[in-house]
């Protein structure tokens, strides 16, 4: 039966998510072209399970939200942590870091308010923030025209390293001095599912 373990280790590696025993067995009983019986996946993901935990192997298969997942063991967390941080300073402009600054420090925030501080437009800046997911919407402001407010994302928790904004570096009095309030929530409203920012010059 080694063959069917490897074929769902395969499954599992590639899936984007936990993969549940329903969808093993399914993609599984096309490909061979007969019934797979789910207690034989689930004996496989037994042994599965038992061969990460060896100290052999530096991550494991983690059953997550009724599916399996294959995960880093925490012991490699630091260092993936770093290597995330690094890939995601890399990838931003000094106008998007900035932009993702203020947002991280006076969340929850609106555009204008963020463009207050910087003194220019940040609507490619924040685009772009939101693409990586760095940036979530969080709802609508009460003040007038109903702005959207924006918050950092758990991804932005991950790629810096951090388990809430409380964790942040304390921030440099010229930031901390500026006039702009955080943006109280209307908890009755919710953000579309999409909005469009046209791209602003940036230096």
């Amino acid at each position: 039966m080694d063959f069917l373990h490897r074929h769902i280790e395969a499954l599992i590696f590639c899936a984007p998510e936990p993969l549940g025993v329903e969808e093993i067995v399914a993609c599984l009983s096309e490909m061979f072209g007969a019934a797979v019986p789910s207690k034989d996946v689930e004996a496989a993901l037994s042994v599965l399970s038992q061969k990460y935990e060896s100290e052999e192997f530096a991550f494991a298969l983690e059953k997550l939200g009724g599916g399996y997942q294959f995960l880093t063991k925490p012991a490699y967390q630091p260092s993936i942590q770093i290597l995330l941080r690094q890939h995601s300073q890399k990838k931003l402009s000094t106008a998007q870091l900035e932009t993702l600054s203020i947002i991280a420090y006076k969340q929850p925030i609106t555009k204008g308010e963020v463009e207050q501080i910087r003194g220019v437009s940040c609507d490619y800046s924040l685009q772009k923030l939101l693409e990586k997911e760095l940036v979530e919407i969080r709802g609508k402001s009460d003040g007038v025209g109903r702005p959207l407010i924006y918050g950092t994302s758990q991804k932005f928790m991950d790629y810096f390293g951090i388990n809430s904004a409380d964790d942040l570096p304390k921030i440099k009095e010229v930031l901390a001095e500026q006039m702009v309030e955080p943006t109280i929530v209307s908890s009755s409203d919710e953000a579309p599912a999409n909005s469009t920012m046209t791209p602003e010059e940036e230096s």
